[in-house]
């Protein structure tokens, strides 16, 4: 992962309402959760939570489907496991005697 990519994220879910919109996604697991049902569990305006979810879909965190009429919001497991991946790849690195780091690109 190229480190403008991880700020881009970071930067994303630095705000406490899309933190919440997506731990409740995560929370929902790979089945994901509408729109609507996002909105009354957070309590969220229509517009603020549309504007708030294309900030994450812009990062790649959170990906939507339609099912008929409805949209359905799903978190990105691999996109939060490579940022996750990310942050602890050097994890000891400038330890001396660490054989367990690696380098992120």
């Amino acid at each position: 992962m190229k480190i403008d990519d991880a700020a881009a994220r970071l930067e994303a879910l630095g705000n406490r309402t899309r933190l919440q919109i997506y731990r409740a996604l995560v929370r929902a697991g790979h089945a994901g959760m509408p729109v609507g049902r996002l909105q009354d569990k957070l309590k969220i305006p229509a517009s603020t939570l549309s504007h708030h979810i294309k900030t994450l879909v812009s990062v790649g965190l959170v990906s939507q489907t339609r099912e008929a009429t409805t949209l359905i919001c799903h978190a990105n497991f691999d996109s939060m496991r490579s940022l996750v991946d990310y942050l602890v790849a050097e994890c000891c690195a400038d330890e001396a005697g660490c054989e367990d780091a690696q380098t992120a690109a």
